[in-house]
C-alpha cells in the first residue's frame, strides 16, 4: 500500500501530500478569481462575474459527478471504457446548458457573449472529469494531482490572466473558455499509459447520474444555509453570516483528501479504508472545531476582517455544521462506490426539512439558523453512517479485476495491497 509499482518509495503520504497541495491551488485560484474582479470591473460586470461563476459551479456538478463515477468503476473493473457515457454527460450537459443558460441570462440580466463563453468553459470542464476519474480509479494520484492543477489552471488562471490584462468580463471568459479547452489535450496526454480492455464491462449511464445527483445534493445542502440567511437575515447579520460559511466550507473542504485517496478502495468493498477514512476526517474536524472554540473570534478576522471579529462566539457553530458535512461526503461517495440506491436521498431530505425548520420555527437570528444548520448535519451524519455501515454490497460492486495491481502503464500507481 505504502509504494509505488516502479518500486520508488514514494507512497499514500507523498500522494496525499499532492493532491491536498493541488486542493490548495485549485481553491487558491478560484478565490484570485473575484478578489481580481474586485480591482478591475465595475460592480455591475463583478456582480455579474459572480453570478456566472456560481452557474458554473452549478454546472460542474456534473464534472465531478463524472470523475466519481469513472473512478469508481475503473477501481472496481480496471480499464473498463468510458468513452460513451462521457459523451453522453457531456452532450446532456451541454443541451441542459443551451437551455437554460439564456433564461438565466434573461432573468439575471447578464450578456448573452459572457453567458455563451460560459457555457463553452463549462462542458470542457465536464469533459475533464473522465480523465480526472481514470487517473483517481487507478490510484495515480501523483498524476492525478498534476491533472488537478493543469484544470485549475485553465479554468481559473485564464481568466486570471484576462482580468490582470485588462480583458475585462468579456476577455476573462474567453480566455478562461479557451484554456480550458486547451488543458483537455495535456489531460489526455497526462493519462497516457491506461489503456483500454475491451472485456471489461461498460460503465453505465446510471452510475453517472447516481455520482452526479450524489455531487449536487451535497452542494445543494452545505449551502442552503447561507442561502436562507441571505432571505431571512438583515443585511449586516447577513453578512456576518457570509463571513461565517467561510469557517464552515473550510472544515469541509481540508479533508476532502482523504475522500479522494479512499474512493477507489472503498468501490472494491474495502471496509477497514472506509473506517479510517471516517477516522481521519472525524479527527480533522475535532481539530478544526477545537481551533474555533479557541480562537473563533482570530477566525472570523481572517474571514471577514476586524469588524466581525465579535461574531467569533458562534464560530463553533459554523466549523461544526462544516466537519460533520465532511463526514457526511465521506460516507455517501462511500455509498456511491458499494452502488447503493439512492445514496443521495438523506441529503434531499435533510435539506427539505432544514428549509422547513428555518421557515417555520427556525429563530431568525445567525447563531437561530446556523444552530439549526449544524443539527441538521449532526442528523444527516448519523443516518448516512447508519447506511453506510449497515448496507451490504450490491452485486454491481463486485469487482471484476485481478488484486494483484491496479493497473498498468503508469509511474506512479499503488498496489491494491
Amino acid at each position: 500500500m505504502g509504494r509505488e509499482s516502479d518500486g520508488r518509495g514514494a507512497g499514500l503520504g507523498v500522494a496525499g501530500v499532492a493532491v491536498t497541495l493541488a486542493g490548495v491551488f485549485v481553491n487558491g485560484l478560484a478565490y484570485v478569481v473575484p478578489v481580481l474582479g474586485a480591482r478591475h470591473l465595475a460592480p455591475a460586470e463583478l456582480s455579474a462575474l459572480a453570478t456566472l461563476l456560481a452557474l458554473g459551479s452549478i454546472g460542474g456538478v456534473a464534472s465531478t459527478g463524472l470523475q466519481i463515477a469513472v473512478a469508481v468503476h475503473r477501481a472496481r473493473h480496471g480499464r473498463a471504457p468510458t468513452a460513451r457515457p462521457t459523451v453522453m454527460t457531456v452532450g446532456v450537459t451541454a443541451a441542459l446548458l443551451a437551455v437554460g443558460l439564456p433564461v438565466a441570462a434573461g432573468q439575471l440580466r447578464l450578456a448573452g457573449t459572457a453567458v455563451l463563453l460560459l457555457g463553452v468553459l463549462t462542458v470542457a470542464v465536464v469533459a475533464a472529469g473522465r480523465w480526472l476519474g481514470e487517473l483517481q480509479g487507478d490510484q495515480r494520484f501523483l498524476r492525478l494531482a498534476g491533472g488537478m492543477a493543469l484544470l485549475a489552471a485553465g479554468r481559473y488562471g485564464g481568466m486570471v490572466a484576462g482580468l490582470a490584462l485588462g480583458g475585462g468580463l468579456t476577455g476573462s471568459l474567453l480566455a478562461g473558455a479557451v484554456t480550458s479547452v486547451l488543458v483537455l489535450a495535456l489531460l489526455v496526454r497526462l493519462n497516457r499509459g491506461a489503456g483500454i480492455d475491451p472485456t471489461a464491462p461498460t460503465l453505465a449511464t446510471r452510475t453517472v447520474l447516481t455520482a452526479g445527483a450524489a455531487t449536487l445534493a451535497m452542494l445543494v445542502v452545505s449551502y442552503a444555509d447561507l442561502l436562507l440567511a441571505r432571505r431571512f437575515l438583515p443585511a449586516d447579520a447577513s453578512g456576518a453570516y457570509a463571513v461565517g460559511t467561510v469557517l464552515t466550507k473550510g472544515a469541509l473542504w481540508a479533508p476532502q483528501v482523504v475522500t479522494v485517496i479512499a474512493l477507489p478502495r472503498l468501490a472494491r468493498g474495502d471496509r477497514r479504508t472506509l473506517v479510517t477514512a471516517v477516522a481521519l476526517v472525524a479527527a480533522s474536524g475535532a481539530a478544526l472545531v477545537l481551533a474555533a472554540a479557541l480562537a473563533g473570534g482570530l477566525a472570523f478576522r481572517l474571514a471577514g476582517g476586524p469588524g466581525y471579529v465579535d461574531q467569533g462566539r458562534h464560530a463553533v457553530l459554523f466549523a461544526g455544521a462544516g466537519a460533520l458535512y465532511a463526514l457526511v461526503f465521506v460516507l455517501i461517495n462511500a455509498r456511491v462506490a458499494a452502488a447503493a440506491r439512492w445514496p443521495s436521498a438523506p441529503l434531499w431530505v435533510s435539506t427539505a426539512a432544514f428549509v422547513l425548520a428555518v421557515v417555520t420555527v427556525v429563530p431568525h437570528t445567525v447563531p437561530g439558523i446556523a444552530g439549526a444548520a449544524l443539527a441538521t448535519a449532526a442528523v444527516t451524519a448519523l443516518v448516512t453512517g447508519m447506511l453506510a455501515f449497515l448496507q451490504k454490497p450490491s452485486a454491481r460492486a463486485t469487482s471484476t479485476r485481478p488484486a494483484a495491481s491496479v493497473t498498468t502503464g503508469g509511474h506512479d500507481t499503488l498496489p491494491t495491497e
